[in-house]
């Protein structure tokens, strides 16, 4: 009996690596800088939404949606930041200007207004949510092997 033969093409592992200033890592560092102003201006905006949303109501009590969006927003903005940018500490792309904008909400204006009131449990619940995904988030990104991490 004899055994079939596949056809093997030997694949020459000595190519060049391109040039230091070809297309394609400018294209590359061009993406990647892309994505990094899309997260952060997506931080921001997740942050807007979420703060909008710390007051609703349902029957005149307050129900945290807010909260739960936190966590998934900042679960894939986290995500996303590594995709985008491909280092591990990308995860502060989104993390800096939600933080900021969180502790800017929380401080009265002169005019005594107030975005986040610390009174309620719908305020401390979304910056506590928000705070913990980002650094959970971090931490995993942080600890897992490069070989996990695909790139």
């Amino acid at each position: 009996m004899t055994s079939p033969t596949a056809s093997m093409t030997v694949v020459d592992d000595q190519t060049a690596p391109p040039p230091a200033g070809s297309p394609p890592r400018l294209l590359d560092l061009g993406v990647r800088v892309a994505g990094a102003i899309i997260v952060v201006v997506a931080g921001v905006l997740t942050g807007v939404l979420e703060l909008l949303l710390a007051t609703v109501r349902v029957g005149g009590y307050l129900i945290g949606v807010s909260a739960l969006i936190a966590v998934g927003a900042n679960i894939a903005l986290s995500w996303f930041a590594y995709e985008a940018v491909g280092r591990r500490w990308a995860v502060a792309l989104p993390a800096v200007p939600w933080f900021a904008l969180m502790a800017v909400a929380a401080v009265r204006t002169s005019e005594g207004d107030l975005l986040l009131a610390g009174d309620n449990w719908v305020g401390l619940a979304l910056i506590v949510a928000g705070a913990m995904t980002f650094a959970v988030m971090g931490f995993r990104q942080i600890l897992a092997p490069a070989q996990t991490l695909g790139r």
